[in-house]
């Protein structure tokens, strides 16, 4: 695959003999680059010249013994020859380092190192919960990693929260609540005492840097993970590579060219996942939870609960598909009105085995986003794939040409493709 990018070209001009321990400096910086799954190096010996010292090196017969130049040439993105710019200083003591813009092409597979997120967030073990959920709600992430020195050893993510933490809500809704609950869910979490350590998932997965992009999604597909932290070859923590990451690297690389009815694409080059020639007739999910317009919110709510795709389709009797109820949309929209009292009775609904037989009095109808995405079941998954990201949808309605619900796609399906599954 090519990638072409800005980039920058890393200098390092040191001595042929200058060590840093016992190991010869030109060496111990290859050594590091690759560790640290920089994209290359190169080693150039040179054949005359001389630095701040100002003896003159030469290769010439009658002076073989002189310790001669050496330059040390790394190419990579900025972010990167940034975030190694620390490890190198304190590598060379003495020598030059200078760093160039250039536009490059990368000739290669699909790596980890090349997509990852290198700005972790990171607590560690001891860290109280509320420190934990204000950080995730500032940041607006999903999950942060639990690190020992600069060692992984756990990861917390919203439903980690939910699981072991008692929270009424998942962290995508948290930011819909006006802040008088956040308050009270941030209290309950102060009354329980526990800290990072009581609540991780202590089973961490991770990803070599030098993974290629497919590797990683098929071990997140295999283990329903949305996220792996990404460590070196020594097992340091030096990044964070999430499902989302892994889907846009895929559609960019599909390059994908629309044809007259926006379906069609180029044929899918040898490297991708072949997988993406499939539609999404074939992949998606059949067990949609479906609801009239005239139905009760609350019988809406109480199948949202239930599913694990968070949302239901509202249909007409012809099983055409009218809207959609999602819970974070009601949230927004109810909590912008001054009627405290329905908030909380939707919350009690949203909230697993809370809701009961609350009346709402509200009807699907006047509750449903009318507006939903969606895509022909014909339509071929890299076109899916790149409909998703252009959204910001988790998941597509499918549909056949009546408009009528045939199935839903996801983007577990999408990343189980990209994987191999």
């Amino acid at each position: 695959m090519k990638i072409r990018t800005e980039a920058e070209v890393l200098r390092i001009y040191v001595g042929e003999s200058d060590h840093t321990g016992a190991k010869l400096l030109y060496e111990a910086i290859v050594e590091e680059a690759h560790r640290r799954g920089l994209a290359g190096a190169t080693v150039t010996r040179g054949l005359l010249g001389f630095g701040a010292g100002s003896l003159v090196h030469t290769a010439k017969i009658l002076r073989l013994s002189e310790d001669l130049p050496v330059v040390v040439e790394i190419v990579d993105r900025p972010e990167r020859i940034a975030a190694f710019l620390p490890h190198l200083e304190d590598l060379v003591r003495e020598g030059a380092i200078t760093r160039h813009k250039v536009a490059a092409t990368f000739h290669c597979s699909m790596r980890v190192r090349d997509v990852m997120t290198h700005d972790v967030v990171t607590v560690a073990p001891g860290t109280p919960l509320p420190e934990v959920l204000d950080l995730l709600l500032a940041r607006d992430i999903k999950a942060v990693v639990v690190v020992e020195g600069r060692k992984a050893v756990g990861m917390i993510t919203g439903g980690d929260l939910l699981a072991r933490a008692g929270m009424a809500f998942r962290l995508s809704l948290y930011a819909e609540l006006p802040p008088e609950m956040r308050g009270e869910e941030a209290r309950k979490l102060t009354v329980q005492g526990k800290t990072a350590l009581d609540v991780m998932s202590g089973q961490l997965s991770t990803v070599n840097i030098r993974a290629t992009v497919p590797e990683a999604a098929a071990l997140m597909a295999a283990r329903k993970l949305k996220r792996l932290p990404v460590v070196d070859d020594t097992g340091e923590l030096v990044g964070i590579l999430s499902r989302i990451d892994i889907l846009r690297t895929i559609s960019t690389a599909a390059s994908m060219t629309p044809g007259e009815n926006a379906s069609e694409v180029e044929p899918m080059p040898t490297q991708l996942p072949q997988g993406l020639k499939l539609t999404a007739g074939d992949v998606m999910l059949r067990d949609v939870p479906t609801v009239g317009p005239e139905a009760p919110l609350e019988e809406a709510l109480n199948k949202l609960v239930a599913s694990p795709l968070r949302r239901v389709v509202v249909v007409d009797d012809s099983n055409r598909v009218l809207g959609i109820v999602l819970d974070r949309e009601l949230l927004k929209r109810y909590s912008q009105r001054e009627k405290p009292g329905l908030l909380r009775a939707l919350a009690n609904l949203l909230t697993p085995d809370k809701g009961g037989d609350q009346a709402f009095g509200v009807l699907v109808r006047e509750a449903m986003e009318p507006d939903v995405f969606s895509v022909p079941e014909s339509t071929p998954l890299a076109v899916v794939l790149r409909r998703m990201l252009e959204t910001g949808g988790k998941r597509l309605v499918v549909l056949d040409d009546a408009g009528r619900l045939r199935g839903m796609v996801d983007r577990d399906r999408m990343l189980g493709i990209i994987g191999g599954a």
